[in-house]
């Protein structure tokens, strides 16, 4: 089965009214994502996702993002051969797009 895959703007009109038991992952940095993330968002990093693989069984979709694509890829790539199959991923776009576009962004307090 392949990967399905979205664009930032796809997933922004996602986002307005995303449903309780899906999550949008944000796979970079803590630092990165207190600096500005997509407003409900979840964050781990892409590294740790492994061990984070219960908690995602449980939502139905599963948005992957990061700031340009290439840890969403990662980040899905590991859910997958771990037997995820409700990911959908962001590659080739990401936070760059998203704050490029004048989406809405949220920041730690």
């Amino acid at each position: 089965m392949s990967l399905k895959q979205i664009s930032m703007n796809q997933l922004f009109e996602i986002t307005s009214n995303l449903a309780s038991t899906d999550v949008v992952l944000d796979v970079r940095t803590p630092g990165e994502f207190a600096a500005g993330h997509i407003k409900g968002s979840v964050n781990i990093p892409h590294d740790q996702v492994l061990a984070h693989i219960n908690q995602l069984k449980k939502y139905n979709v599963i948005y992957i993002h990061c700031r340009s694509g290439a840890r969403a890829a990662a980040a899905a790539s590991t859910l997958t051969s771990n037997g995820l199959t409700n990911l959908v991923c962001i590659s080739g776009s990401g936070m760059e797009d998203w704050v490029g576009a004048g989406y809405p962004v949220e920041r730690k307090q």
